[in-house]
């Protein structure tokens, strides 16, 4: 919905995304990145599903309680007062009854009771559940008055932000979109001023805060004083904000995580950073972007559990220049159990990169003493899973994690998702770019981590093998590939790293390495003087990853601007490069 005529004060931009305008003052008082647009589309797209199925799960229950109701004979005073009075209409309509017989009379009675029940069922409508959003770091206001606007039985959002000048910013724009508080009309006046009934004052649909993120979720972390859904968006970690997001969310809420800071996330340069703010050593590997999306889902994990809260990760994506969460926190104290099984620390390879996995627990599954079922016992896991040396090159390792092991993006999810782009395309600026990436999350493998061709032939010295030649040779061996939203031309697989180095001692077989141009010392001659264990197939097989989707989408993106990154704080200020890096700026 467009605004009619806007008059822009002087000093001030007006800027407009999808249904919202905002007024940016000219001198970078408040902190906006226009690139986020897709960030703030992606947004409204999972919240919006994420209502509907909180929705339409709640209704459910409403129409199970009813029928129970209505089963047991419990129909209350009101549905009562309806009965007797759907029985005197009978009464009415029929006229005077012309038996005298007693007998017949109380024959008649249950035909009267039964039509009513069928009346009120007929009538029962479950009411649509309503929720409520906390955005903790606003900003400028933008994404509120985005949610308050565009996304469904929204009741009211909360914007925060410690700024006093953001603060400012926020009321003047959700005044601009008319979402403050509409003053009562004459009759609403009277209402209020009459004793006998009192009425509620109208409350804003965006309700602006100016106050301490933690402190301000803190106060809602009793259960009845919760928020259904938490958008933690800040500019570097959200590591600081965590603790207080996951006690403040109401049971089957939606926790929305962003995390900028990949140069400490996706790579070795700051890992006591790293193990500071998320509790776990990065990666040094082409799939750092993905253990930089576990590492995250592992600390938004543990901060649950000390509450006895556990999470399901819906989507989780690493886009641009920063990671992006929505997470869905429960009460479940068998969840908080199965925590250490769904946590590892990586072995991984500081040449070929292979990796392998060390759970932090187990769960042994076995048969009750009746004999009817199975019961569930933890225990803490054996290992190491692997020597001092990799098996493959001979190379030394390094120690990542702990981090998530299980699977990242809820597939049902991103399906219905994806149906509601398809069928919102218009409402999107970026609809183009959201199905593509939604398209890759939904057909991606479940197992950690992923590799390029070309990195692998890089260990190998070798001539790189296409695409469709490696995934046909694993297909052909029976596992299933997918591709990686994280990196193009990236594959996932459930194969081990000593397979996919065997394909490539097939393939150099058919493509000699030049010996004389490798080292004596690299690890390249070890890996090359192993003999595969079997003959790979590199013939065109019909369920390649090339052909894995009808759909005809970008699954990956050009750099979106010019210069883009992660942009520039609205408060100024010098720092050394390191601390630049720390709070944000990608490598």
């Amino acid at each position: 919905m467009s605004l009619p005529q806007i008059t822009v004060p002087e000093g001030y931009t007006l800027h407009s995304e999808n249904t919202a305008h905002i007024l940016l003052p000219n001198d970078n008082g408040a902190f906006l990145n226009p690139v986020q647009e897709f960030n703030r589309d992606l947004s409204v797209a999972c919240i919006t599903t994420w209502g509907q199925q909180r929705n339409e799960v709640r209704k459910k229950k409403q129409i199970s309680a009813q029928e129970w109701r209505l089963k047991r004979g419990d129909k209350g005073r009101k549905t009562k007062k309806k009965a007797r009075t759907a029985e005197a209409e009978q009464d009415a309509t029929a006229g005077p009854s012309t038996s005298n017989n007693a007998d017949d009379a109380e024959t008649s009675m249950p035909v009267k009771q039964d039509q009513p029940v069928l009346h009120i069922e007929a009538e029962f409508k479950p009411k649509d559940s309503t929720f409520t959003i906390l955005e903790a770091l606003s900003a400028t206001g933008l994404r509120s008055i985005r949610y308050a606007k565009e996304i469904p039985l929204v009741q009211q959002v909360i914007a925060n932000d410690l700024s006093s000048t953001a603060a400012e910013a926020m009321r003047r724009n959700v005044e601009l979109n008319g979402l403050g508080v509409s003053k009562p009309d004459e009759s609403e006046e009277k209402e209020e001023k009459s004793p006998e009934k009192k009425v509620r004052p109208p409350q804003p649909k965006v309700r602006v805060n100016e106050g301490d993120a933690c402190a301000l979720m803190y106060n809602h972390r009793a259960v009845d004083s919760r928020v259904d859904v938490v958008d933690l968006d800040p500019y570097g970690t959200a590591a600081p904000f965590i603790d207080a997001a996951v006690q403040c969310v109401a049971d089957d809420g939606l926790l929305c995580v962003t995390c900028t800071d990949l140069a400490v996330l996706a790579s070795t340069n700051y890992s006591e950073k790293c193990f500071s703010n998320y509790g776990g050593v990065s990666v040094k590997a082409e799939y750092c972007h993905e253990s930089a999306l576990r590492l995250v889902l592992h600390t938004v994990s543990t901060s649950a559990a000390r509450y006895g809260r556990y999470i399901e990760p819906l989507l989780s994506l690493s886009i641009d220049f920063y990671v992006r969460l929505f997470i869905r926190v429960t009460s479940s104290p068998i969840g908080v159990k199965r925590l250490a099984s769904k946590n590892s620390t990586y072995y991984v390879c500081t040449h070929c990169q292979s990796f392998y996995d060390q759970p932090l627990g187990k769960i042994a599954t076995t048969m009750n003493k009746v004999g009817s079922g199975t019961h569930d016992t933890f225990k803490t896991h054996s290992g190491p899973p692997v020597g001092d040396r990799c098996p493959e090159c001979n190379s030394h390792f390094h120690i990542a994690g702990p981090m998530w092991n299980g699977p990242i993006h809820n597939k049902d999810f991103v399906s219905q998702v994806l149906e509601h782009i398809e069928a919102n395309e218009s409402k999107y600026g970026t609809s183009p770019r959201m199905k593509g990436m939604l398209t890759v999350a939904k057909e991606e493998l479940d197992t950690p981590f992923y590799f390029t061709p070309s990195k692998i032939a890089s260990f190998f010295h070798c001539v790189c093998p296409s695409l469709n030649q490696i995934t046909s040779a694993l297909l052909h061996l029976g596992h299933p590939v997918s591709r990686s939203h994280a990196c193009p031309g990236s594959v996932k697989t459930a194969a081990g790293r000593d397979v996919i180095h065997d394909i490539y001692r097939t393939w150099v077989k058919e493509n000699p390495v030049k010996m004389d141009k490798i080292s004596e010392a690299s690890p390249a001659r070890v890996m090359l003087a192993k003999e595969a264990k079997f003959e790979a197939n590199f013939e065109h097989h019909p369920d390649t990853v090339t052909q894995s989707s009808k759909v005809k989408v970008v699954r990956y993106q050009q750099n979106p601007a010019p210069n883009w990154g992660p942009g520039t704080k609205a408060s100024s200020g010098g720092s050394n490069k390191r601390k630049r890096q720390e709070e944000g700026e990608d490598e």
